[in-house]
């Protein structure tokens, strides 16, 4: 699959929970027919996000040991811990992919996953096509199953989700770059598989791979105008 436009890159690092959040709401919110397609790469503070079916309220101990340092995404899902990882945000025209379906699309999206996590010499696969694994879901988002995750020696890494509008798909996952919580819920990271890789490392190797496999060229941008206005709206709310 070749994209036909070059794509806006934005990067930021070490954002809270909620800024990463209301990053990604504004991007959404502000992307039209029109709008340049986008690849923004990020890290966090130690944060955690809730997917958008799950009640905050429901999870006031997360709030107290992380200080208030938690967000609900945009995307369903489940919870999220942060801080350890480098994550990803695509925003895309639904007519630049030729308007596939929600699985059409998480397969050909997480192409430059398969690409970054093979140029790392892992051997990945999504969650479908391996026996063993049964799809499940669970309130902990590295617990779960869905069918488009990526599985390394039997193990999930990350996570993958998507929210759809007429002018726009976002898809967004994160990538733990290395072992922060021996607890389940925290799930694998790179370091769990003898790769250790700096978020600068990371960013690199994330970048060449959607070069690669989708044909595009970046032009590094920040937030405009229009994007900062939503953004700042929604964090006074």
């Amino acid at each position: 699959m070749k994209f036909n436009n070059k794509f806006r890159l934005i990067i930021s690092q070490n954002l809270s929970s909620i800024e990463n959040s209301n990053i990604d709401k504004a991007l959404f919110k502000s992307f039209s027919k029109n709008s340049t397609p986008i690849l923004r790469l990020y890290s966090w503070q130690d944060s955690v996000t809730l997917g958008a079916g799950q009640n905050i309220d429901d999870y006031k101990k997360l709030q107290r040991d992380y200080k208030s340092n938690v967000s609900k995404r945009l995307t369903g899902g489940g919870i999220l811990f942060h801080g350890h990882d480098i994550s990803y945000t695509i925003l895309i025209n639904p007519n630049e992919i030729e308007n596939r379906d929600v699985k059409e699309t998480y397969f050909l999206l997480c192409q430059f996953l398969i690409r970054f996590y093979e140029t790392l010499d892992l051997n990945p696969k999504f969650a479908k096509d391996i026996k063993e694994i049964t799809l499940s879901k669970s309130p902990f988002c590295q617990v779960g199953f869905e069918a488009y995750d990526i599985i390394i020696d039997g193990k999930k890494i990350g996570g993958n989700a998507q929210k759809r509008a007429k002018s726009c798909i976002l898809q967004h996952g994160s990538i733990p770059l290395f072992s922060k919580n021996s607890s389940e819920f925290f799930g694998s990271s790179l370091e769990d598989f003898s790769k250790k890789l700096s978020f600068e490392e990371a960013k690199n190797i994330l970048i060449k791979a959607f070069e690669e496999v989708f044909n595009v060229e970046f032009f590094e941008d920040k937030l405009n105008n229009e994007e900062i206005k939503i953004y700042n709206e929604l964090c006074k709310d």
